[in-house]
């Protein structure tokens, strides 16, 4: 008789659907096996599970590619709990993979409190667990490429959160309000200097456009201008988010 998925198993499942590029679900994915060999189950089932919480993502439904239709009632709810709180589920499922001896490639050294309470050390690690799980399911969205020049060196990438950090708690580890960019394009973002349209069409401020005269800003920054980014596998980035970069950080 099949067991029932528990919480932590779900948490776990939804981490790695998060951490992996789309279409490497399959039950002969290294991480998958490691997955079922740590949770006892068999990779076959760790890899319908990943394909039933596919199908629940509304960008895959949007371009008509369907997971399984099995998605479960415990499904629905972790994947609704993720998104009303990344942070959290963030921090929660980056423990269990720890406990469960699944730390990601990209780890930090976690600093352990010496007393109760949200102690200083507790909300570092917190805050470490958040960029690690936002960097990693950003740049797995876009499979490991810059959304606007399409280069793919990992040391070159940057997780870019749309709305900064210290602005909004909600959407610090929240991947809707993430972009892959290379290093120059993640500054020039991060600056004000360039932006997304409603389309997701790269703008120039004025002060960079004026810059374009000069041959190395050209050959970096004009073949992009007005071109629509290269779009995500999932976690599309969110308009409100956008909207906001436009009206309080772009320099027109």
């Amino acid at each position: 008789m099949a067991r029932n998925w528990t919480r932590d198993e779900l948490i776990l499942a939804m981490s790695l659907y998060c951490r992996l590029p789309f279409g490497k679900f399959h039950k002969g994915n290294p991480e998958v096996i490691q997955l079922a060999e740590s949770i006892q189950r068999t990779p076959s089932s760790v890899g319908m599970k990943l394909c039933n919480l596919a199908s629940l993502d509304p960008v895959q439904q949007e371009r008509g590619v369907k997971g399984l239709s099995g998605a479960s009632k415990s499904d629905r709810a972790i994947w609704q709990e993720f998104h009303s709180d990344w942070e959290g589920l963030a921090d929660e499922s980056l423990r269990l993979e720890r406990e469960y001896h699944l730390q990601p490639a990209e780890v930090f050294v976690e600093e352990q409190p010496q007393f109760g309470g949200e102690t200083e050390s507790t909300r570092v690690t917190k805050v470490r667990r958040a960029q690690q799980f936002f960097r990693s399911t950003v740049l797995a969205s876009y499979d490991y490429r810059c959304c606007v020049t399409n280069i793919g060196i990992k040391e070159l990438l940057i997780a870019s959160h749309i709305i900064p950090w210290s602005e909004d708690p909600t959407k610090r580890a929240d991947p809707h309000n993430g972009l892959c960019l290379n290093a120059l394009h993640d500054k020039a973002f991060d600056r004000g200097l360039i932006t997304l349209d409603e389309e997701y069409r790269l703008i120039y401020s004025q002060l960079l456009r004026d810059s374009l005269t000069v041959d190395a800003m050209s050959r970096f920054f004009k073949p992009y201008e007005g071109k629509q980014i290269h779009f995500p596998s999932r976690f599309l980035p969110d308009q409100v988010c956008l909207q906001g970069h436009r009206n309080q950080i772009f320099v027109a």
